[in-house]
């Protein structure tokens, strides 16, 4: 194949592997760094660790890969964004909206989402070790193998998210709302759940050695095969939920499946 290069005369000859190569470069769409910023906006692997950015738009913004250490995004609006394996350890999205925001794989290490909206999100896989998630709407959020240790999700609404194979353990659910969310095989050694919704919630094959669920409400819950040594389940409700040995408790059961 030949390429017509303006101005010349002649044609010139490109090897098939580099004519690919030139029609690539022309349809990619290269990050912007320098872009301020704005509704999707892409900022794909930029370095913008530790800037301000509290209560911009970056609805449906391509930040995949991007470094936003220690930044501030509170009251951001990140809805959609695509946040895919970026580095956010320490940043600030307090009362951030999320909603729908792809951040699969992503580092939140220690970050604080106190109060953010993020229904839906996806965060399989994702570590939010020790992160600040106190009253957070997480709800329908995918939640698939992320590292949730030692963080605060108290009053957080986890209701109907799915945090199977999660790590849990040593964080802070004190009346949190987990009814009807997922947490097969979960690891919540030592977690607190003191007065919890789990209305409904799975925790088959959960190990939840030490946990603390007095005061929660685990009617209909599914705990079959789940490891419990250590729990604590004083005026839990546990009506009619499923037991580590398959029974159903009885109707108006109270700190013991009857």
């Amino acid at each position: 194949m030949t390429v017509m290069i303006p101005g010349k005369a002649r044609a010139i000859l490109f090897p098939p592997l580099c004519l690919l190569a030139l029609l690539q470069v022309s349809t990619v769409s290269w990050a912007a760094c320098d872009d301020p910023p704005a509704r999707r906006v892409n900022w794909l692997r930029c370095d913008k660790q530790g800037v301000d950015l509290q209560g911009v738009d970056l609805r449906e913004a391509v930040l995949t890969q991007i470094n936003l250490s220690g930044a501030n995004l509170s009251g951001a609006r990140l809805s959609g964004a695509d946040l895919g394996r970026a580095i956010l350890n320490n940043a600030n999205f307090t009362g951030a909206a999320l909603r729908g925001a792809r951040l699969v794989s992503a580092q939140l290490n220690h970050a604080v989402l106190a109060d953010a909206s993020m229904t839906g999100a996806r965060l399989d896989r994702a570590v939010l070790a020790g992160a600040d998630l106190r009253k957070a709407d997480l709800s329908n959020a995918g939640l698939y193998q992320a590292d949730l240790s030692r963080a605060d999700l108290s009053n957080a609404k986890l209701n109907q998210a799915h945090l199977a194979q999660a790590d849990l353990s040593d964080a802070k659910l004190a009346n949190a709302n987990l009814s009807e969310a997922v947490l097969s095989r979960a690891m919540l050694e030592d977690a607190v759940l003191t007065g919890a919704n789990l209305q409904g919630t799975r925790l088959d094959g959960a190990t939840l050695l030490d946990v603390n669920f007095t005061g929660a409400d685990l009617s209909q819950a599914t705990l079959a095969e789940a490891r419990i040594d250590g729990a604590i389940f004083t005026n839990a409700k546990l009506d009619s939920t499923i037991w580590i040995n398959r029974q159903r408790c009885r109707p108006g059961s109270v700190g013991a499946c009857r």
